[in-house]
């Protein structure tokens, strides 16, 4: 049962492919929340996923918009515009490693590849926001989040370049996050979630493994898509309105655990 913690508000959902999405997740949940958004991933993504029919059930417009592309967002933003006026919060959830897809080792990177992947995972962060902040688009008290991993700060052998992109995303939420607090007191933060089982998280090698060694690490277990949506409202509604310039875990307890039973009882030692 919705609690309508968003009504009246407006947004913008970057990412939303499918239904393992978390993107996908939070739009869904926005709606019946009560919130209103335009729903964007890039061009050919929208081609490549099933986001129409999330736009038809949620009555969003669906526009397609390369995040990496500064002339694609003025135009995002146009229409963000001319649909709603100002609006209450930005989802940032845009994560692609040309390397990890091209099975390039961390000690042999394509750095043409790494580049693209700072650009489409992190830079693009900054790119959305300076064009929300140059056209002042954001409503007072408003929220814009990211989707982030605990490889910005702990190593993860197979998490490759990405861990750097996501140590730069982070990094940008705060910095950004000063300013837009001090003048339009919008909240700017980063969640760090579990290993998610979504298209871009799955092509990350050995995320099985990963995903169920974090499950027994994790007290509460693995947080799920639809748990990090029920984070994503809460934290664009007004009930977060102090909450900025942080990278909020949500692990199920996975990054304050130094090892716990289940893991010891598997060992083979």
């Amino acid at each position: 049962m919705s609690h309508q913690l968003l009504k009246g508000k407006t947004g913008i959902i970057f990412g939303a492919l499918d239904e393992s999405s978390i993107a996908w997740k939070v739009a869904e949940k926005a709606h019946e929340s009560g919130a209103q958004f335009i729903l964007t991933n890039a061009p050919v993504a929208l081609r490549m996923g099933a986001v129409q029919q999330l736009a038809e059930r949620t009555q969003s417009p669906l526009v397609g918009a390369d995040a990496t592309n500064v002339e694609d967002i003025k135009k995002l933003i146009d229409t963000a515009e001319s649909t709603f006026g100002k609006i209450d919060f930005i989802l940032h959830s845009i994560g692609m490693s040309p390397n990890v897809r091209k099975g390039r080792a961390y000690t042999d990177l394509n750095y043409e590849f790494l580049n693209k992947t700072y650009d489409v995972s992190a830079i693009s962060f900054h790119k959305v926001m300076q064009e929300a902040w140059q056209r002042d688009i954001m409503k007072e008290g408003g929220s814009i989040l990211a989707l982030t991993y605990i490889a910005a700060q702990r190593t993860f052998g197979k998490y490759n370049d990405m861990a750097e992109a996501k140590a730069l995303l982070e990094s940008i939420a705060r910095s950004f996050g000063y300013h837009y607090g001090k003048r339009n007191k919008v909240r700017v933060n980063t969640i760090s979630q579990s290993p998610t089982p979504t298209t871009a998280g799955s092509g990350v090698a050995g995320f099985d493994k990963m995903l169920i060694y974090a499950d027994k690490m994790s007290p509460l277990g693995n947080a799920s898509a639809e748990d990090c949506a029920d984070y994503c409202i809460a934290l664009f509604s007004d009930l977060t309105r102090k909450v900025t310039m942080q990278n909020l875990m949500h692990d199920g307890g996975f990054s304050s655990v130094g090892v716990t039973e289940e893991i010891l009882e598997n060992l083979n030692l």
